[in-house]
């Protein structure tokens, strides 16, 4: 079997494990290489308690557990991406994707809630523009819970997901490491709860003839 390098590209420590955990796992378990680029502090939004340093923390424990290759985090101001240069951000993916070279990148939806999101999808597809031999091959766009089903619902918002990945056997790990990042978890009914995680991979599964799954948007993909 061939061994792919894969790239997550999230906006802030969390939405690695929340949009892509289940896949990430199922790629680990069939020996594919994973990096991953966080480009958000995920903290400094908050008027009080910001700790930049514990979210990075929990990031490289998760990065330790789960033998990442990488993990990168440049920690931009959380819910300000839009107060930065655009090519700045599309500078610090393009940096990442020519280390690591990788064959498949995940990443947001482009018409998430979170301002940081929708940038993140914008820089990496500028990153990722499909020049001649270039490495990636596939580009992936996963859900948040908490910020992707809160988006207007008319068609030009909505994530419609034409790819699903069987997470049946990662469920309980995915959310197991979910609780690394537990000051990020809320109480159920929140979308952004155990349960509520839970309940989404069992709809998306459901959605796909399966008992747990995550979903995709298909943004790219190369034969």
């Amino acid at each position: 079997m061939i061994k792919r390098k894969i790239l997550i590209i999230a906006a802030h420590p969390d939405d690695e494990i929340l949009g892509a955990g289940g896949t990430i796992l199922k790629h680990i378990k069939n020996g594919d290489e994973i990096n991953v680029l966080i480009l958000g502090d995920g903290e400094t939004s908050r008027d009080i308690g910001a700790d930049i340093f514990k979210r990075e923390k929990q990031a490289r424990k998760i990065a330790s557990i789960l033998r990442f290759k990488s993990i990168n985090l440049e920690k931009l101001p959380d819910n300000r991406f839009d107060s930065l240069p655009l090519l700045d951000i599309v500078k610090k993916v393009e940096k990442i994707v020519n280390e690591v070279e990788p064959d498949i990148v995940y990443t947001h939806w482009r018409d998430d809630l979170n301002i940081d999101h929708c940038i993140t999808f914008e820089a990496v597809l500028t990153a990722c523009r499909p020049k001649p031999g270039f490495c990636v091959k596939e580009i992936l766009s996963f859900e948040v819970p908490s910020s992707t089903e809160w988006q207007v619902k008319d068609a030009s918002h909505v994530f419609c997901p034409n790819e699903y990945v069987d997470i049946s056997d990662m469920i309980d790990t995915k959310l197991g490491l979910l609780q690394i990042y537990s000051d990020e978890l809320c109480e159920y009914p929140h979308p952004r709860s155990v349960e509520g995680v839970k309940i989404l991979a069992q709809y998306r599964g459901i959605e796909a003839g399966l008992r747990f799954a995550e979903a995709f948007f298909v943004v790219r993909k190369i034969r």
